[in-house]
Parts: C-alpha cells; structure tokens; sequence
C-alpha cells in the first residue's frame, strides 16, 4: 500500500503547469516567499483533499475491497479518463521541442498577487479529473487498507509529500544552495519541462491507465 500511496503522489507530482509556475516564481521576485507560500499551498490542498475523501468515505461506511461496485467502477473510470488525457497530451504535441498551449499562461499567472495566485492554484489542482481520480484512488487505498486512524494520517502525509516532492527539490535548492548556484538550473529546467513536460504528462496517464483498467478488470472478475 506505501508503495501504491507514493506512486499516486508523483504521478499527481508531474503537473508541468505547476511546476513551471513554481520555477517562474522561483526566479522573479521575491522568491523564497512567493515559492514557500506555493508549495505549501500544494501540499496543503493534497492532505485535506484526502482527508475530506477519507471523512465522507468513513460517514457513508464505504468498502473498497477489489471486486465490490465502487472500487471497481471507481478503476475503471480512473483508466478511462486517464488513458484519454494520455492519448490527447501525446497525439496533440505539435511540433518537436514546441512550447505547449498553456506554457503563454504562466507568465500571467506569476504576475498576479500571491493571494489570488495560489487560490488559482488550488482551484485548478481541485478541479482537474485526473487530480481527482487519483485523489479518489489515494482515499481508497486507505479504506480498503482498515487502518487505525493514526495510520491514515501517515498514510495520507506520505501521499501529500510524494505529491509535493518535485515542488519540494527546486525549492529546497534555492534555499540551501542560494540564488546564484540555482538560478541557470532553474532556467535550464524550465526549458526542458515546456519541451517535455507534455509528453511526460502523456506516457505517466498511459501507464495509470493500463495499471487502474487491469485492477478493475480483476474487480469485475472478482464479482463474477
């Protein structure tokens, strides 16, 4: 169960659009501020977004053992949509080394004040399916598990710091290694993610996709 905790965390982790705002704020001004007050931000958004799944979860006494309807429903509607937003970031990348369609909305979003900055943050880490599945995923996981309170929060705490680590390392860097050292890696990262950073989103969903589609076909089996 860590193991499948941590690898809904990095998966939620690789969002090229936070990443490359967090690399923005990260080299304008004020960046230790603006990046803390983001990453925080995020981490917090992925420990109470489970939290409130684990709470309604254990309100309406929900089972998430493999073979019952909603573990086996939730699966296979996490594939769908996955394989979906796999299939549409791979097939609509343009051209080679292109910058994505979104990459001209960051420069927008860091102008704007922290405040608002990160409820857009928050809004849009809420609202996007994928975000949601695996959150859903992430809460299942812990229900099917039976564990003692104690134990969902650590459970959830590792999920929002997997979630959190690829915020967390260009961050840290800038905080331990200061500005000068960290800059051009900031720059060179930033390159590299609008290069990338659609592709990566594409074969990370595909691989959701086809691990969830054969968890739920074991499901349907199961309820046979």
């Amino acid at each position: 169960m860590l193991g499948e905790l941590s690898a809904f965390g990095l998966a939620l982790a690789i969002s090229p659009l936070h990443i490359g705002l967090l690399l923005l704020l990260l080299l304008g001004e004020r960046p230790r501020l603006r990046g803390v007050g983001f990453v925080l931000a995020w981490w917090a958004t992925s420990t109470l977004v489970v939290a409130a799944l684990l709470t309604v979860g254990h309100g309406l006494l929900l089972t998430m053992e493999k073979g019952t309807a909603h573990r086996t429903g939730l699966d296979l509607l996490a594939a769908g949509a996955l394989l979906a937003l796999g299939l549409k970031e791979l097939l609509n990348r343009g051209e080679e080394n292109a910058p994505p369609g979104w990459a001209d909305k960051l420069e927008r979003f860091c102008a704007l004040p922290l405040p608002l900055l990160l409820a857009l943050s928050i809004g849009l880490q809420i609202i996007s399916p994928d975000d949601l599945f695996l959150f859903a995923k992430t809460a299942g996981s812990l229900l099917e598990a039976g564990l003692a309170p104690g134990q969902e929060v650590v459970g959830t705490l590792l999920f929002s710091l997997a979630s959190s680590l690829l915020l967390l390392l260009p961050l840290l860097a800038l905080l331990l290694l200061g500005s000068e050292r960290v800059l051009p890696l900031l720059r060179g990262g930033k390159a590299w993610l609008l290069a990338r950073g659609d592709a990566l989103v594409g074969l990370v969903s595909l691989g959701l996709a086809l691990y969830l589609g054969w968890q739920g076909i074991e499901g349907l089996q199961l309820s046979l």
